[in-house]
């Protein structure tokens, strides 16, 4: 088995925000997060996948196919978008930086043909990211 990792970047806006807590507690757990006018980032998503290496090829996943679905189902949905007003998981999730993680995987599972998806790392900053493997 070998790991590969293909990087794929979206820009988007978000705000913290639990509608089951009072303004003040929106604003004492995530400060200037819980603005709802939304702040941006530019993210960075590595998605990593297991397999055997194709002896005719040389490739676990056809890179190509993996880029396709990554723009599909992650860029193409979240570039450039308020998560929280405009893609359908974070209408009820708070669009953390592990959130987003966990969505991107229920997104990619299943869809990536010849391999199985690994890790999907998001960073939301250079020094912030958060790893997902799935469930146990």
């Amino acid at each position: 088995m070998i790991l590969l990792t293909r990087k794929a970047e979206f820009s988007a806006s978000h705000y913290y925000w639990n509608e089951a807590w009072s303004a003040e507690e929106n604003v004492r757990v995530f400060g200037k997060c819980a603005n709802k006018n939304g702040h941006g980032h530019n993210y960075t998503l590595e998605v990593t996948v297991a397999g055997e290496v194709n002896g005719t090829s040389g490739f676990v996943v056809d890179l190509k196919e993996l880029k396709d679905v990554m723009e599909r189902e992650v860029v193409g949905v979240y570039d450039h978008r308020h998560l929280n007003l405009e893609v359908p998981e974070f209408a009820k999730m708070i669009p953390t930086t592990e959130n987003i993680a966990i969505a991107i995987w229920k997104r990619l599972e299943g869809k990536i043909p010849g391999a199985k998806l690994h890790r999907v790392r998001v960073y939301e900053m250079p020094d912030l990211f958060a790893d997902y493997y799935g469930e146990p």
